[in-house]
């Protein structure tokens, strides 16, 4: 998923602007599934707000994410995610982009439940791999660059995922948009 195709992707499928949902959708699901990606298409084509959880925790604290896990530990990390994930309630036609492991703190969880339609984005061990082969800002991956690795870190999150998801968009072998229509397809259906 290249952030490159979402403009040009854009215009091609507006015609799918005929979708009706108003809410917000958390994007939740492993890091390399394509929640930042999927987030920014769904601003672009839809013209839904959007939130970063991550880039947010970031900018208020003036220090990448990889260095909170560093320095404090996952624990503050976790705090302070709970408390950005609290500040977006209000919010209205947003789309959220979760941090690979928010749904491991059930509060996070029941923030995101009430604010939004809570959407996992999954993908083969092996997408991810190669979604993520080059990025080294990710401290849980650091040592895991197999795709037997990143399978069973998948595995240990899995049921998690799956009890905070409203909706499961596989993203293997579909395109930006059509990811993005099947989202609000069944946001719409459950609103």
């Amino acid at each position: 998923m290249e952030n490159q195709n979402i403009i040009s992707n854009a215009k091609y499928d507006r015609k799918y602007d005929d979708l009706s949902f108003s809410g917000n959708i958390a994007l939740i699901g492993f890091m390399g599934t394509g929640k930042t990606t999927v987030c920014n298409a769904l601003s672009h084509i839809y013209g839904m707000d959007v939130v970063d959880a991550d880039a947010d925790i970031e900018r208020k604290t003036g220090m990448r994410i990889n260095e909170i896990f560093e320095q404090y530990g996952e624990e503050h990390f976790r705090d302070l995610e709970t408390q950005t994930l609290g500040s977006y309630e209000g919010r209205q036609n947003t789309v959220i982009s979760c941090g690979g492991g928010a749904v491991l703190r059930h509060r996070n969880v029941e923030i995101l439940k009430r604010i939004s339609r809570v959407v996992l984005l999954s993908a083969r061990p092996k997408t991810v791999l190669f979604r993520l082969k080059d990025d080294d800002t990710r401290p849980k991956l650091r040592g895991h660059k197999n795709t037997a690795d990143i399978a069973s870190m998948m595995a240990e999150r899995e049921t998690q995922y799956k009890n905070a998801a409203d909706i499961i968009v596989d993203t293997d072998g579909k395109s930006i948009p059509e990811i993005c229509r099947e989202i609000l397809q069944n946001a719409a259906r459950i609103q």
